[in-house]
């Protein structure tokens, strides 16, 4: 009996670290941005305000997850009858459609240093496969101690794949470029374990 208790002692910190941890982002100190080509030659840069996100993370990397959503009505490019258009039928539908979600089905290992996470993107009502090139930070500890995780992500989709296909074409070229690029910056904390 003693020697099963003993060898408990030993295995179970074992199995704590084995254990998946789940991370949420520190809002105040992440982004979700995107860019897109405005009449061709300039780029226009905007974000989101509001969203959450679940992150799970496994010893084996490729076991983890992450499930997201973003309130699209919470769109900010810094021009408000530029957000109002964005968030009308002719762009987003907020009405509608008032968010954005993505749901992992694929993680993989994308060299040292970097993942390659695959999942169904759903925007304006339309799913599509996406994939972000992921840069993770170790873990660190933040100003109260607590666990942190840093995580940089990209991806670029067609606006139109989504059924946002609103444009004008002028002399130059058309207002608003096909090919947006998705960039997150996520500060994460780890949650405390439920065991």
């Amino acid at each position: 009996m003693k020697k099963t208790a003993a060898a408990l002692a030993v295995l179970l910190p074992v199995l704590a670290l084995a254990a998946p941890t789940t991370w949420k982002p520190d809002v105040a100190h992440s982004s979700v941005g995107f860019a897109v080509k405005h009449l061709v030659f300039s780029t226009v840069k905007g974000g989101f305000g509001k969203y959450d996100a679940t992150i799970t993370l496994d010893e084996d990397l490729t076991k983890s997850s992450v499930e997201a959503t973003i309130d699209a009505t919470s769109i900010d490019t810094r021009e408000p009858n530029r957000d109002n258009h964005l968030r009308s039928p002719d762009f987003f539908d907020v009405a509608k459609y008032p968010t954005l979600t993505f749901k992992s089905t694929k993680v993989e290992k994308a060299g040292a240093d970097a993942l390659k996470v695959t999942g169904e993107l759903t925007i304006h009502g339309v799913t599509k496969p996406a994939v972000l090139a992921v840069t993770p930070t170790p873990e660190y500890k933040g100003p109260k101690g607590e666990a942190r995780r840093s995580f940089s992500a990209t991806t670029k989709i067609n606006r139109k794949d989504f059924g946002l296909a609103w444009n004008k074409a002028l002399e130059v070229g058309p207002i608003v470029g096909d090919e947006v690029t998705i960039e997150l910056e996520l500060e994460t904390v780890k949650e405390p374990s439920k065991t």
